[in-house]
């Protein structure tokens, strides 16, 4: 089922299918989220948890019990139920239960709140542990907006730009995607830019560490653009089907990195997961600002 809030600026649509976003647009009615098409990529934000990417063999152990678990986690699987809405603002919920049993051992209750700010979505996500023993996870988003954001202009016409100048790390990762342990300095135009070209993603993601906690997507030949901000991710991931034109990009928070290469990792040592611990509760919150 399809859920809408709104505000003078946007109008958001959010579908209890994962709690993904399904549309984000302004007054005059432009879409900013990439519409799904199975030519490129059949998603259109789905959330990530409670693991970020790849495991290897698609496996991991939690105290020493092995589960399997798919990319991205089983949220974006599972139907949320609505709890709370109001105009502007909205509320999933999704509990622990025998089929997340089966892939991930832990009780908790995982909310994802959506809230329009004027012209501002902020995501807000809270994961409460109501298991007697610490739980390990990881979280994130993975939006994705079309490219170009206007009539007239061209995928290479954009870029991707932080608010202040840096020298982040480009994450190793295998041809699979998974984590080689060897990170090299990813090189900015002008110490802030990431000028957009469809074969900078012919090996998969590009996954920063280092990298400043807000990127905007925009055109010096255009007026519309999109600015994500994500104080307490230490990741950044951007993203489109590799070895194709897709016409869009994803951005991508994430609070953890995939499985090392050949390695089923034991979650409690696995060292970027967050560690919550029993009767406890996490919350974090992400924004996409639409102009």
């Amino acid at each position: 089922m399809d859920y809408t809030i709104k505000n003078e600026f946007l109008t958001v649509v959010v579908r209890d299918d994962g709690a993904e976003l399904q549309s984000i647009k302004t007054a005059d009615g432009t879409e900013y989220l990439w519409q799904a098409d199975k030519t490129f990529w059949d998603d259109k934000a789905p959330n990530i948890f409670p693991y970020v990417a790849r495991m290897t063999e698609g496996k991991y152990t939690a105290d020493g019990e092995g589960f399997e678990m798919k990319i991205h986690g089983f949220l974006k699987y599972m139907k949320a139920s609505m709890e709370t809405q109001s105009e502007n603002s909205i509320t999933f919920r999704l509990d622990s239960c025998e089929e997340t049993k089966k892939q991930y051992p832990y009780d908790f209750t995982y909310r994802i709140t959506y809230t329009l700010e004027g012209n501002k979505l902020l995501t807000t996500s809270s994961v409460e542990n109501k298991d007697s023993r610490r739980m390990y996870f990881g979280l994130g988003g993975h939006p994705g907006f079309h490219v170009p954001l206007e009539e007239g202009l061209g995928f290479e016409d954009y870029y991707l730009e932080f608010d202040r100048a840096s020298h982040p790390y480009r994450v190793g990762f295998t041809p699979s995607c998974f984590l080689t342990g060897h990170d090299d300095l990813y090189p900015l135009q002008d110490d802030v830019r990431m000028p957009l070209h469809h074969d900078m993603f012919n090996e998969d993601a590009i996954v920063l560490k280092h990298a400043p906690h807000k990127v905007t997507l925009a055109s010096a030949k255009g007026t519309r653009s999109v600015t994500v901000e994500y104080p307490d991710f230490p990741y950044i991931g951007f993203w489109h089907r590799p070895n194709s034109e897709a016409p869009y990009v994803c951005i991508e928070p994430w609070s953890s990195l995939p499985s090392r290469d050949g390695i089923v990792e034991e979650l409690s040592q696995q060292s970027d997961l967050i560690g919550l611990a029993a009767g406890k509760t996490y919350e974090t919150t992400w924004t996409i600002e639409i102009k």
